[in-house]
């Protein structure tokens, strides 16, 4: 269990919060609207209804004693600049900042926050990965281009072998398989796929969008 901080608890920081609480974290919501720590006071850890980009407050709230914090602040760039240097100051290491703007990622890549969260540019790419490529359910993006996919195999893939899927791409790794309950580990090249199996594989993007093509050409 880990302790995090969710400054902004609109939308975003909101759904952040409750998230973390149900992964069996403690969170600290702050809000300088009364609003929003009201409607979620009750599925945290603690809730409070103050101004972050004062330093005494932050100061009082401890927050530098968390793993963690979220700087989930909407339309005051401003404020969401204050709070992360306010935390820089306070010897915060860990600090993840939604970002507005272009110019707002920018001042953000010079303060040397550990993560920039574009929510809405982010969703917007998973939607369109989404339409683009059917077969793929989940991805997860690692450093330097890598990139865990979760593949659905559906009905037009049933009795392929997996091999010859594969063989366009031999640079991609498979990671595992799953059919039904049975989760296998080291997967057989001559494996032939069933509608519902699961795959997940890992690599770098250019070779899974030229392997996600035979995919759809199945």
């Amino acid at each position: 269990m880990a302790l995090f901080a969710v400054i902004g608890l609109g939308s975003f920081g909101a759904t952040v919060a409750t998230q973390l609480i149900s992964l069996n974290h403690e969170v600290i919501g702050i809000d300088l609207n009364k609003k929003y720590v009201e409607n979620i006071s009750d599925q945290l850890t603690h809730a409070v209804i103050a101004d972050a980009t004062d330093e005494h407050v932050l100061d009082e709230l401890n927050v530098q004693r968390c793993d963690a914090v979220v700087v989930a602040i909407g339309e005051d760039i401003e404020a969401s600049i204050l709070c992360v240097l306010h935390l820089k100051n306070m010897g915060v290491k860990k600090i993840w900042v939604k970002a507005k703007s272009k110019s707002h990622h920018m001042i953000l890549t010079h303060l040397n926050v550990e993560k920039i969260i574009h929510p809405e540019e982010d969703m917007g790419v998973r939607v369109a990965q989404s339409l683009s490529y059917p077969m793929v359910s989940r991805y997860m993006a690692l450093e330097d281009d890598h990139y865990i996919v979760k593949i659905e195999i559906h009905a037009d893939h049933h009795a392929t072998p997996l091999n010859q899927l594969m063989k366009h791409a031999p640079e991609i790794t498979t990671l595992l398989h799953k059919r039904g309950s049975v989760v296998q580990y080291q997967v057989a090249s001559d494996l032939i796929l069933q509608e519902g199996d699961i795959l997940v594989v890992e690599g770098l993007l250019e070779p899974l969008r030229h392997l996600a093509r035979y995919f759809k050409a199945l």
